[in-house]
């Protein structure tokens, strides 16, 4: 577990630390699950290797254990391409071409449209393979490089490619390039075979780590804007896209039923990782690659499922003023877990402690840095003249009770 990173007086207290420590030992004995071994350079991983991480949409990242070890993004890449395809293309083009709904079916099923080729969505392979074509290029090279800034973009660094895992995936990728071929033979991939899919490789073996995840689901909640750098990486109404398709479509055919139970826009790789995002809130990136039968990785779901339950998160749960949220900014830059039990009590209120990092709604300040309770609490105008109800600031428990929130004893 490491402290906050990034949090400009950010206190040593560490409640989300603290929480992603107790997830992490929780499952950590969970030996179920195999490695992947289709793709010979992944079942070369620890087994035992799990990292967790929150980035915040402030910017502070929060980690435990293995929140730094490197491995392939594989799968994960996908919505970004599709985000760079939705930015070049259009809405309307890259629909024509590859569906949004749930397959139903295993990432690398056969899932096209008879007669047209069209995949359902652009987060399974066939999809990916497609999706990652309609990004704009003179060539793969141009593509792929394109592809590869705007993963760089979101993680807040510049990343890098594993060339033995591409090898591997390279050698082994038949199954892959007959898909592109059946979509060739069909007229819904237009490029090449071999150009196709030789990007499609190697934006899965770019190299990231829980944290990058996080960080990049952060971005992904905050609209398009990295919120470590500050710099936008797609527009808000892209990353609003790429978020449903992820919602939908983004754990395969396990998607329904994560949705049912952890109710989170999320995606997974057959590398153990997993990005999960709460909208407006913040990214949370795992690592553990033991998978299920479905190619999601086993802690990595176990660990989604607990802190969604126990935080509320679910995006069908409805917040109330005293029902609960995940974290707010105190004044000294310390962030605070709210949940149920903490949030009923009541006690301890501390002032509208603006801006709220994984909050429920953001805090917009004044003259000389006090709450503009005004802004924070006014119906925001939208395209169709209104917006969420305005909410009553939540309390913010003090440390005893967050102590004992995360413990578990009130």
């Amino acid at each position: 577990m490491t402290a906050p990173t990034g949090a400009a007086g950010a206190s040593p207290f560490d409640p989300i630390g603290d929480m992603l420590g107790r997830v992490r030992a929780e499952f950590a004995g969970d030996d179920s699950g195999a490695m992947a071994d289709y793709i010979p350079q992944l079942s070369t991983a620890d087994p035992a290797a799990f990292g967790l991480a929150l980035a915040g949409v402030s910017g502070a990242v929060y980690e435990a254990g293995d929140a730094g070890t490197p491995f392939t993004i594989q799968s994960i890449s996908k919505p970004f391409a599709c985000a760079l395809a939705l930015a070049d293309a259009g809405v309307d083009e890259v629909l024509a071409r590859v569906g949004v709904e749930p397959s139903g079916e295993a990432f690398n099923a056969v899932s096209l449209e008879p007669g047209t080729g069209r995949p359902d969505n652009p987060l399974i392979n066939a999809g990916a393979i497609l999706t990652s074509s309609l990004v704009a290029g003179t060539g793969p090279e141009e593509r792929f490089a394109r592809i590869l800034d705007l993963l760089s973009r979101c993680a807040g660094r510049d990343l890098v490619v594993d060339d033995a895992v591409f090898t591997s995936e390279h050698d082994t990728g038949d199954r892959n390039r007959a898909l592109a071929h059946l979509m060739r033979a069909a007229g819904s991939l237009t490029v090449a075979v071999d150009e196709a899919v030789d990007v499609y490789f190697r934006q899965c073996s770019v190299l990231v780590t829980a944290a990058d995840l996080a960080v990049m689901g952060a971005t992904l909640a905050n609209g398009g804007v990295n919120p470590r750098t500050g710099s936008a990486a797609m527009d808000q109404a892209v990353a609003e896209q790429v978020l449903t398709v992820m919602a939908t479509c983004g754990m395969y055919d396990f998607s329904g039923e994560w949705l049912f139970r952890v109710g989170l826009p999320a995606k997974s790789g057959v590398s153990g990782g997993l990005m999960a995002v709460s909208p407006s809130q913040f990214g949370i990136g795992m690592y553990s690659p033991r998978l299920d039968e479905r190619g999601n990785s086993v802690r990595g779901v176990e660990a989604s499922r607990a802190i969604s339950e126990r935080f509320s998160l679910h995006a069908m749960h409805q917040v109330t003023r005293s029902g609960p949220s995940f974290v707010r900014v105190a004044p000294d830059g310390s962030e605070w877990p709210v949940g149920p039990r903490a949030a009923a009590a009541g006690r301890g209120r501390r002032p509208c402690a603006g801006p709220v990092d994984a909050g429920l709604h953001r805090v917009r300040h004044g003259r000389a840095g006090t709450p503009d309770r005004a802004a924070a609490h006014r119906r925001p105008r939208g395209p169709f003249g209104g917006g969420r109800r305005p909410r009553p600031c939540d309390p913010v428990p003090t440390r005893a009770e967050a102590l004992a929130h995360l413990a578990g004893t009130t």
